[in-house]
């Protein structure tokens, strides 16, 4: 089996509320190889999103070691984890973030050209990433004049725009009808297929975990497999 792209060992997260800590992860452990699609099912609190941001090197844990492709990332410097988490990692979230004033392809561009990329190079990924995406007609358009599941697919293909190997997905479909959803995940999962990338996504649809290679709950702190 290839090495993993993603490990947490033993993570711990606590927060301080009103007085008292509240462990929201628990020594968690859990392991994501290449090409694989996790969903993370679990109820609202129960630090799905926390387990994301860990993951995903957006907040620091109390305990325990985030590996990222082998890399142990506790004792980086901030600049070197977010140097690691531009060129690593991509986020996709509930709502979308596009930013209003620009168009589908500037918003795909962006993260491409903060990364050091021409704007030429950036344009020509970016228009190659909503095509395959089924966006080409809507290239030019503005947030505000795409409907909801277009402007996720946008925001999937500005996740992606620099090669990430590791996706983490915090309710992606969950502003979405599920007819839509649908739409956005199926494009997904042909992203996923085509490029090896490696995908924890938060849900709570059954209908879209069921359809994931594997699936993951949070039990009092702990990463457990259900499927």
């Amino acid at each position: 089996m290839s090495e993993p792209v993603l490990q947490l060992q033993g993570i711990t997260r606590v927060y301080k509320q009103g007085g008292a800590a509240l462990a929201v992860l628990n020594d968690a452990e859990f392991t994501l190889f290449p090409g694989q699609s996790v969903a993370l099912v679990a109820p609202s609190g129960a630090g799905k999103s926390t387990l994301l941001h860990v993951a995903g090197l957006l907040e620091r844990p109390d305990g325990g070691e985030v590996f990222i492709n082998g890399v142990a990332t506790s004792q980086l410097s901030d600049d070197a984890r977010t140097a690691l988490r531009r060129n690593t990692v991509g986020f996709v979230y509930q709502f979308h973030h596009l930013l209003p004033e620009f168009t589908a392809v500037e918003n795909v561009m962006l993260p491409q050209m903060i990364a050091g990329l021409s704007r030429q190079r950036a344009r020509a990924r970016a228009l190659e990433l909503l095509d395959y995406l089924g966006l080409a007609a809507r290239a030019k358009h503005r947030p505000a004049e795409l409907s909801g599941g277009e402007q996720q697919r946008v925001a999937i293909a500005r996740a992606v725009a620099n090669a990430p190997g590791i996706l983490l997905a915090d309710e992606p479909t969950g502003n979405l009808d599920p007819h839509t959803a649908d739409h956005v995940f199926s494009a997904l999962e042909t992203l996923v297929e085509a490029t090896g990338l490696a995908t924890l996504v938060a849900t709570h649809s059954q209908a879209l975990a069921a359809r994931m290679t594997r699936r993951v709950t949070l039990d009092e702190g702990n990463v457990r497999e259900t499927g």
